[in-house]
């Protein structure tokens, strides 16, 4: 386990990551931020636990991940941003994540709508997004993380879809330098963030996103959705064209057709 001075001894940010709470075990790293959040705490603070006993994904799922193995996350913001672009905040944690796996393995990683990083077509990351509104502002955002890096094995029904930097490139790799290069490139984009500016995000995002153009089915508890994805919304939803007209959904699992 990394103590939080290992943790902050050479990161180079200016905001994120000024504070870190390190923990062996916890249930949640999103629900320790909340309780930071609630008792007034600076933005820029990470809660970053070694296992979680609670860990949560995307639409209340559980978030499995092998104690010791992996970069489990959360970080506190406080930007100015309008309850209507909040969902780019979503966006900005992938762009940093992919950043900083191409900058330490080398090798070229996707963004998935809505929330998702591949390697090599698989999912190695994914990120959970809570706000909270004070009016049609945010009063603060909390953005979870959970990266896996060095996990070799993983569930039954999770082998085709999820995968580890390790599976992928062969190697075990150093978390230290990972998460700080995650938090480095969430600083770097954090000025304009702030500001709710979202241009060079999106524009990152969007080079590393292969959906748009291609036949996609978005599933959700209720139904299912089918058509080709056209592009997002100016609140980021999904933008689908389909037999009956053009819809735009925010939150599902997308199955991509395969490129021919």
């Amino acid at each position: 386990m990394y103590s939080k001075e290992e943790l902050q001894r050479g990161l180079k940010t200016r905001v994120i990551g000024k504070k870190i709470f390190a923990f062996d075990s916890i249930d949640s790293t999103n629900i320790c931020v909340k309780t930071l959040a609630e008792a007034g705490a600076e933005e820029g603070a990470v809660v970053i636990a070694e296992h979680q006993t609670a860990g949560r994904g995307r639409l209340g799922r559980s978030w499995e991940s092998t104690p010791g193995a992996n970069l489990l996350f959360s970080v506190l913001l406080r930007p100015t941003v309008k309850k209507e672009q909040a969902g780019f905040l979503t966006f900005y944690a992938a762009v940093a994540v992919a950043r900083a796996v191409e900058a330490v393995t080398g090798s070229t990683t996707e963004c998935k709508w809505p929330n998702d990083v591949l390697l090599n077509g698989k999912k190695c990351c994914g990120i959970l997004l809570e706000n909270s509104l004070q009016g049609d502002t945010l009063h603060y955002s909390i953005i979870g993380i959970g990266l896996n890096v060095n996990q070799e094995r993983f569930g039954d029904g999770l082998t085709e879809k999820a995968t580890s930097l390790a599976c992928e490139l062969k190697q075990q790799f150093d978390r230290k330098q990972i998460l700080q290069r995650i938090l480095e490139e969430l600083d770097s984009f954090y000025s304009d963030v702030k500001q709710s500016i979202f241009d060079r995000v999106l524009e990152e995002w969007n080079v590393r996103c292969t959906m748009f153009g291609r036949h996609v089915i978005l599933a959700r508890a209720d139904r299912e959705f089918s058509g080709t994805a056209v592009g997002l919304s100016p609140d980021g939803g999904l933008i689908l064209q389909t037999p009956k007209g053009r819809i735009t959904l925010y939150a599902g699992d997308v199955t991509l057709s395969q490129l021919s």
